[in-house]
């Protein structure tokens, strides 16, 4: 089985349920059931903290990013299998997305849309294809969904951006597309 890099991209704060940090941790078990590198926003807390501990504890290889000045409040997790510190935050998500196979969108806040937005955009302009998954943790991600269908209905969008993302409910769901997808 060839090594693939998931990045990862999540809030650094647990949520109101305990199942976006059940997810997370599941999700981290599961990369490295896959023997698959976790590459993510290098934090220790949060979501991030969770996908990465479980990931780490499980056996995988971990590639974490992470800028300058958030090294204190994210509490940069130095003990990855790499650890990479940019200057801001536009290297942090170029050097995210460089080294990742796919990327798989957990729970988060107004990081995650961006890098969620970030990377739809580029498949839009046909800048990459990997796949890109959107897990819906108790249907968390359901007014995202329906803000694309709100742009594609007002004619900002076409419906082929529906295409260039997967939803999926449960961690077992993500990592049986991406099984697929990256096979």
């Amino acid at each position: 089985m060839s090594k693939h890099s998931i990045c990862v991209y999540c809030g650094s704060r647990p949520g109101k349920s305990p199942a976006y940090m059940q997810a997370a941790e599941a999700f981290g078990q599961d990369i490295a059931a896959q023997g698959w590198r976790l590459v993510y926003g290098a934090g220790d807390v949060g979501l991030m903290g969770a996908v990465a501990r479980a990931a780490q504890a499980a056996g995988a290889e971990t590639f974490g990013v992470i800028p300058t000045h958030l090294m204190d409040m994210e509490v940069g997790k130095r003990d990855l299998t790499t650890f990479v510190v940019t200057e801001n935050m536009h290297e942090r998500k170029k050097v995210m997305y460089m080294n990742a196979d796919a990327v798989v969108v957990l729970p988060g806040g107004a990081g995650s849309l961006d890098e969620f937005f970030e990377v739809l955009t580029w498949a839009q302009l046909g800048l990459h294809a990997k796949p890109i998954v959107v897990l819906n943790v108790l249907g968390y991600w359901a007014p995202l969904l329906a803000l694309v269908e709100h742009a594609i209905a007002e004619g900002f969008a076409d419906a082929s951006l529906k295409e260039l993302f997967t939803v999926v409910n449960t961690t077992e769901a993500a990592t049986a597309y991406l099984r697929e997808a990256l096979s």
